[in-house]
């Protein structure tokens, strides 16, 4: 026995201070590693980034949890809300972002909000996202010179780990100096995994290109301190999809068996004729066979026996449940989104299930996809509209850190959340804003709204209401003004 077993056994005796550590008869096959939060996605990010893949194409639950998710997360978009003081600014910025927003994408697919949704489901496949920001010419006409160009991880060499003479470092692809900020991404011209078919496959697309890390916006869920690269979702759940993938096939497959009734004939002696043979069809084909409801008398000698497959069993379906329930937890949504089984929910369960699902919807809205994509895009499509002359913003560039945080303050809105009994919700938000609890303001962002925008909606309706000499009982100016209006008689007494 070693000095330090004999210290550890006279400090806390013979058995371990917690249930996991020791090398008893439940833990003996143990194996436990602890990897750095860069070493553990070192050698393991490629597997899992082609299975996760392989599992969304071929899976429809995968793919319907990530769907879910980008759904809730991004929906129509997260949008900014200029926070200027100057009304005009405001308007000015607010107006020339909306002009933008058509033009963003690189690729001409969709807009800046449909890039949202593409690049947080590429972070929920792939693990990360990366965003190039390429700066056109002023031949391009475009309101801003600014455009946004989405990669996938895999143009990020994770093996590619070196030190350069200037004394900076790579990191699977990343370039970091001396005190280990960012510099630059090593980026691969073209897919590894398309390569002659892209347009960029000179060489194979393999070479690669050094990209300024102030032009690269890095889409990640850091899990760890210290994490450089991003963990697809579905490492949690790939063995298992894979297999309850796997085991529901087989099910489909038995059940197919069991609905074939199939029978067999024995007959006493090989020469012995079977029930049938011989006898031809119209079409000249002999065989034995039973027509429906048909009693058939058999020869002496010969025996009939049919087929029992075993059954599924009643266990299938709570079985599917519980591992689908597992898989939606390990994916980060609940089992009904996975799902879409209803049967088992009633108004509290499943209002207190989306309750929890929305604070960790909203903690990657604001944690991941507003802090690595929206704030920095902010900053730099201001910069450049400010350096273009597209926004005159006095003392921008010269005005000092202060001034230049007044100009870029901004309120990212998410798409606000639908209820289930939504009248509950009103009534209780009604009770929050009267009570002082709730602004008008922060009540109408929480549906995605900019409170400014349906305040002129709601000043430009009342005044069309009142030219036309219309009254609804939705204006709340006036004390059933459809009643008052329906017997004017009444105010002439």
């Amino acid at each position: 026995m070693s000095w330090w077993s004999r210290l550890r056994a006279r400090m806390f005796g013979a058995s371990p201070t917690y249930d996991g550590v020791g090398g008893g008869r439940r833990a003996r096959f143990w194996q436990v590693g602890n990897p750095g939060a860069v070493a553990a996605l070192a050698y393991a990010q490629d597997e899992l980034r082609a299975k996760s893949r392989d599992l969304v194409r071929r899976n429809a639950w995968a793919a319907t949890g990530v769907e879910a998710f980008v759904a809730n997360a991004i929906g129509t978009g997260i949008k900014p809300q200029s926070m200027l003081a100057d009304l005009v600014q405001r308007e000015a910025v607010q107006a020339l972002w909306r002009d933008w927003c058509e033009e963003a994408d690189a690729a001409g697919l969709t807009d800046f909000y449909g890039l949202q949704a593409l690049a947080c489901r590429a972070m929920l496949e792939g693990g990360e996202c990366l965003v190039r920001l390429r700066y056109r010419r002023p031949e391009d006409r475009l309101s801003v010179g600014l455009q946004l160009q989405l990669l996938e991880p895999e143009h990020l060499p994770t093996t590619l780990n070196r030190e350069l003479p200037n004394g900076n470092v790579i990191r699977a692809g990343i370039e970091f100096n001396g005190i280990g900020v960012r510099v630059a991404y090593h980026l691969y011209k073209s897919h590894p995994g398309d390569g002659m078919l892209t347009p960029m496959s000179a060489h194979g697309g393999l070479d690669t290109v050094r990209v300024p890390a102030n032009e690269i916006l890095h889409l990640f869920r850091p899990l760890r301190p210290g994490q450089i690269r991003g963990e697809p979702w579905l490492a949690r759940a790939l063995v298992k999809l894979h297999e309850l993938d796997q085991y529901d096939d087989a099910e489909l497959v038995r059940k197919k068996t069991a609905a074939m009734f199939a029978g067999f004939i024995t007959r006493g002696g090989p020469e012995d004729p079977l029930l049938g043979e011989g006898e031809a069809d119209a079409q000249g084909v002999a065989m034995a066979s039973l027509e429906p409801g048909t009693m058939q008398f058999l020869e002496p000698g010969e025996d009939v026996k049919f087929s029992q497959p075993a059954d599924v069993g009643s266990s299938y379906a709570e079985f599917m449940r519980q591992q689908f329930r597992a898989v939606a937890a390990a994916m980060g949504i609940t089992y009904e989104m996975l799902t879409g089984d209803l049967t088992q929910v009633n108004y509290s369960s499943i209002r207190a299930g989306l309750l929890e699902f929305r604070r960790r919807c909203e903690a990657i809205q604001h944690g991941v996809i507003v802090h690595q994509l929206c704030r920095p895009l902010w900053r730099a499509w201001m910069t450049q509209a400010v350096l273009e002359g597209a926004l005159v913003l006095p003392g921008y560039a010269r005005g000092g850190i202060a001034r230049r945080r007044q100009y870029l303050a901004v309120k990212w809105i998410a798409q606000g959340w639908q209820w289930v009994d939504p009248k509950k919700e009103f009534d209780a938000m009604i009770a929050a804003i009267r009570g002082g609890l709730l602004s008008r303001a922060e009540a109408i962002s929480s549906f995605g709204y900019d409170a400014e925008d349906i305040d002129r909606e709601i000043a430009a309706d009342n005044a069309r209401a009142d030219a036309l000499g219309l009254r609804f009982d939705s204006d709340p100016r006036y004390d059933h003004p459809a009643q008052a209006a329906a017997t004017p008689s009444s105010q002439a007494n």
